[in-house]
């Protein structure tokens, strides 16, 4: 398998994958009524993406659901009511694809009105994967062309990470230093228009791609915020998004205190910067310990998060990704550095919306006990989505095909990371619903807000505290979870 990059939160481009295109072309290829060379693409294509779900999505998939779905992602685009299947005797997956080529068939055939044959069929495609989980989806040639080229220099953007939620899309976190940042965007917010167009239903790829522009240009979203969904209009200006991924500061003259927004390119030459300067510039009788600040961190790039786990362990398994079969696991170890952080203390803080790879740092660095753990429960993104080209002008297909897992083996997925000390902070009235915010299981309440001002931050105030009364010693974590006292 060739991979281009590979992502914690987490994407991968790859060619190669088996596929049992022959078999589900000679079941699909010949619909009843006034099949063109058109059609036949169109079904080709909805084969070749059926076998690769079947063969290559993370777990074992259900045939007969898989094409249900799929047969009522066309007939709820069309308006027309669900349509069951019945279970079959045979056990070969493609008389379920016979079924749906003759249901495809009688749609385009028979529905009143003009049908868009290549709409029907990604209709049917989006029915098929979004069933399987909120990150598999189809890109067209024009979102496949987007997530391998990187906007241009006139594009701007607002600088938000998102996901897929109940039909919306929502927001994972704002990035730091972003108008999305500025605005007041906060991690669980549902985008329910741009510039009063309703994208309720849209795929994330959609809404981001509506979200960039020319630089400068002005932009409306309306999100829906709170368990309430209290609407929220919020007028930002795009622009060219730098990130930049580290950023670090002396607490008093004792602490380190260092902030990684997401993980990218530059992340590992600026942790070990800081941590070289930190070293350098506070004496080691006085140095008490690290503070690694995660909160609203929503991923990146898995090799730069790997290597921000490594900065503070020295040894051991960091992260394992695991698909259907156990010999596709893969785990990733630390190696010896040069700008290690040595014996201090550390204390990791997290949020709902630290997300994927900032949760593979935490989940590490807590199962080595290389650092206690403040805040709140994490928001348990923990799949590896893999990019597969479907050849010429058909897009990609991004589907599931593995989860990670902590040096101990738990899943991060929609469990998330819980820490070691809870520490909830004081939400302000027009921000109260957040605590309602849903995590990837769909279920638990997270809380995503953190004080602008680091005088009402009780996360990291308790983080400071804890410093200062830990000993200072390698390791230093909790062994029960707590509840900070208010």
């Amino acid at each position: 398998m060739r991979r281009i990059a590979l992502v914690a939160s987490g994407c991968v481009i790859a060619v190669g994958f088996f596929t049992l295109g022959q078999q589900s072309h000679t079941v699909l290829g010949t619909p009843a009524t006034a099949a063109t060379s058109e059609t036949y693409k169109h079904l080709s294509l909805f084969g070749d993406v059926f076998d690769k779900v079947r063969a290559d999505y993370v777990d074992k998939v259900d045939e007969r659901q898989l094409i249900e779905n799929a047969v009522n992602g066309m007939t709820a685009w069309l308006g027309a009511q669900p349509i069951h299947l019945a279970a079959k005797s045979s056990k070969k997956p493609y008389i379920y694809l016979a079924e749906f080529g003759d249901i495809y068939d009688k749609l385009r055939a028979d529905y009143a009105g003009k049908v868009d044959e290549r709409q029907l069929i990604e209709k049917a495609i989006d029915g098929m994967l979004t069933s399987l989980d909120p990150r598999s989806s189809y890109l067209d040639a024009k979102a496949f062309k987007d997530a391998r080229t990187p906007a241009g220099d006139e594009t701007g953007g607002l600088g938000l990470e998102v996901t897929q939620e109940g039909g919306f899309v929502t927001v994972v976190a704002p990035i730091d230093d972003t108008p999305s940042a500025r605005a007041g965007v906060m991690p669980g917010d549902l985008i329910a228009a741009i510039n009063g167009e309703t994208v309720q239903g849209w795929s994330p790829n959609q809404v981001v791609d509506k979200m960039r522009g020319a630089i400068n240009s002005p932009v409306r979203l309306t999100i829906l915020r709170g368990a309430e969904r209290r609407k929220i209009d919020l007028k930002m200006v795009r622009e060219r998004v730098y990130i930049k991924s580290v950023r670090a500061r002396k607490q008093d003259d004792d602490i380190a205190y260092i902030r990684i927004s997401r993980f990218d390119e530059e992340t590992m030459d600026g942790l070990e910067a800081v941590i070289a300067k930190f070293q350098q510039d506070i004496p080691a009788e006085k140095f008490k310990g690290y503070i690694l600040d995660l909160r609203n961190n929503p991923g990146g790039l898995l090799d730069r998060s790997i290597g921000a786990a490594n900065a503070f362990l020295d040894k051991g398994e960091i992260v394992s990704t695991r698909g259907r079969n156990a010999d596709e696991t893969q785990r990733y170890s630390a190696q010896a550095r040069v700008h290690f952080s040595k014996d201090k203390p550390v204390v990791v803080l997290i949020n709902g919306g630290t997300a994927s790879g900032s949760e593979i740092v935490t989940g590490a660095l807590q199962d080595h006990k290389r650092a206690t753990i403040i805040g709140t429960r994490s928001f348990g993104l923990g799949t590896v989505q893999t990019i597969i080209p479907l050849g010429g002008a058909d897009g990609a297909l991004r589907l599931t095909t593995a989860r990670y897992y902590t040096p101990s083996g738990r899943s991060i997925q929609a469990k998330g990371i819980e820490p070691d000390i809870v520490v909830l902070q004081d939400v302000p009235d027009e921000f109260k619903g957040k605590d309602d915010v849903k995590g990837e299981d769909g279920k638990a309440s997270l809380q995503g807000y953190v004080p602008p001002d680091e005088k009402k931050d009780k996360q990291l105030l308790a983080a400071i505290d804890f410093l200062r009364r830990a000993p200072n010693t390698r390791g230093t974590t909790v062994s029960t979870k707590t509840k900070a006292p208010n």
